[in-house]
């Protein structure tokens, strides 16, 4: 049985601690860097950036001298061999010039000479040989239009980086001031709930002596419900802000996490009084990632003209060869006989007709730019609009947010006011639970004002380059 306890407190000990949560407690801007590390597009696009980083140390490696070794060790089982010509007719060359006799008494002459053939092989069983080679490339236009790019390129991908940074950022802020704003109407409709509830027992306590009637109770009581209704609906939308906040910054939906910030009036129109009609499209990260891409289709259209020069390079080959045959011995060498060969030069491959292939190239390069050109204009329109919208829906809201500020507080005026009238027996019930409901729903605008006025903030700062 013991065994079975501790195997027990074992297996709930390693679940706790494998569904353990963590406590995050988060501004705005560190739930932004927060996402930054954590989003998975962010980490893909951020991977990128390395995975180019070495792709730029490898095409610059190949501008290095290349250097190789080889060796190779082959053994003859039968040697190869030619038929070599013989013949004796030198010797009776000599014969015939010395007068010699042949065994009849005649004079030998060339005539009497015989010719044939025999196998002959000039390789010897065992051979060896072992080089190193080394080759410089001294130029060649693709590779050196690479070597020029590779800066543009690495820069491409970090600006895909800012952009999908920029994207996750306006996403994280608008769910941090959501969160915010219902969490600052939550605190309103407590405050209501347990004013009503106060009001509920004193008016029970005047129902009792007589002083007020059961419709007035009921009323009220309409009332409360639909404030707790409300009020729960509340809770409700806060949880899944809560959750979409999670899951835009990547971070797991068991972790609890508690905003540090409050809602500030004076932070929503801070940029207001500043506003800007002129925009700054290098601000923009999208325009400085499509201008970055139209110099590497620059360099691409480069790279097609200068395909018309010669690639050069120069090399150099050091070669040691054996051979061994047991059936010599110069000198008392042994049968081994080595030799070193060495080899310089230089290549040049210099193309003359390739069916007008590059001539078709350099062409769809250049419709290529015209197609980034007319890309970069229409961003600048979509931006001056995107500005304009921003600007004019931005002071639209904190006009609006300034009425509603406004009329919350001529509400509460209003309702207070009543309130002593009621207290005081001048005022009927019906006016306080009308002024009330006033009151609530002037509350629920100015939320909605404050929301819609700090989202349109972020959604300016985005449109100048300064979120």
């Amino acid at each position: 049985m013991n065994r079975f306890f501790l195997w027990g407190v074992f297996l709930c000990a390693s679940v706790s601690v494998g569904q353990s949560q963590e406590i995050r407690r988060l501004s705005s801007q560190q739930a932004v860097e927060v996402a930054i590390r954590t989003a998975v597009e962010l980490r893909n696009l951020q991977l990128d950036v390395q995975i180019q980083e070495y792709n730029n140390k490898e095409i610059l490696s190949s501008v290095y001298p290349q250097v190789s070794a080889s060796g190779q060790a082959t053994y003859y089982t039968n040697l190869p061999k030619i038929q070599f010509p013989t013949s004796d007719i030198s010797v009776y060359k000599v014969l015939e010039k010395e007068g010699v006799l042949d065994r009849n008494g005649q004079p030998i002459d060339i005539s009497q000479a015989s010719f044939g053939v025999q196998p002959v092989s000039f390789v010897a069983p065992f051979n060896m040989q072992v080089g190193l080679g080394v080759n410089q490339l001294l130029f060649q236009p693709d590779v050196f239009i690479a070597v020029q790019a590779r800066q543009s390129v690495l820069d491409f991908a970090k600006q895909n980086v800012a952009v999908a940074e920029l994207k996750v950022k306006e996403s994280v802020l608008k769910a941090y001031y959501a969160v915010l704003v219902a969490e600052a109407q939550k605190t309103v409709l407590f405050e209501t709930r347990n004013r009503l509830q106060r009001l509920m027992k004193e008016m029970s306590m005047m129902y009792s002596t007589g002083f007020a009637e059961k419709l007035d109770i009921d009323k009220l009581q309409v009332t409360l419900n639909n404030t707790e209704t409300a009020l729960n609906q509340l809770n409700n939308g806060i949880q899944i802000s809560i959750v979409l906040l999670k899951n835009t910054m990547g971070i797991p939906q068991q972790d609890s996490i508690v905003l540090t910030e409050k809602l500030d009036l004076t932070a929503i129109q801070a940029d207001y009084l500043t506003i800007s009609g002129q925009p700054d499209y290098q601000n923009r990260p999208e325009f400085t990632l499509l201008g970055t891409a139209r110099k590497l289709q620059e360099l691409d259209m480069k790279r097609y003209q200068l395909g018309y020069l010669p690639t050069v390079a120069a090399f150099y080959q050091l070669q040691r060869s054996g051979q061994r045959n047991e059936s010599f011995d110069v000198n008392g060498s042994g049968p081994w006989f080595w030799f070193t060969a060495g080899l310089v030069g230089l290549s040049v491959n210099q193309p003359i007709f390739d069916g007008f292939q590059k001539k078709y190239k350099v062409s769809q390069a250049k419709l290529k730019l015209q197609k980034i050109d007319n890309s970069l204009e229409q961003l600048k329109g979509f931006i001056d609009l995107e500005q304009g919208i921003a600007v004019r829906s931005y002071q639209n809201a904190i006009m609006n947010l300034d009425v509603q500020t406004r009329n919350v507080s001529l509400a509460k005026q209003v309702f207070e006011t009543t309130n002593k009238k009621y207290q005081a027996g001048t005022g009927s019930s019906f006016e306080l639970l009308q002024t009330d409901t006033e009151y609530q729903r002037a509350n629920g605008s100015y939320f909605q004002a404050m929301y819609d006025a700090a989202i349109a903030r972020i959604s300016y700062l985005k449109s100048i380059g300064k979120l």
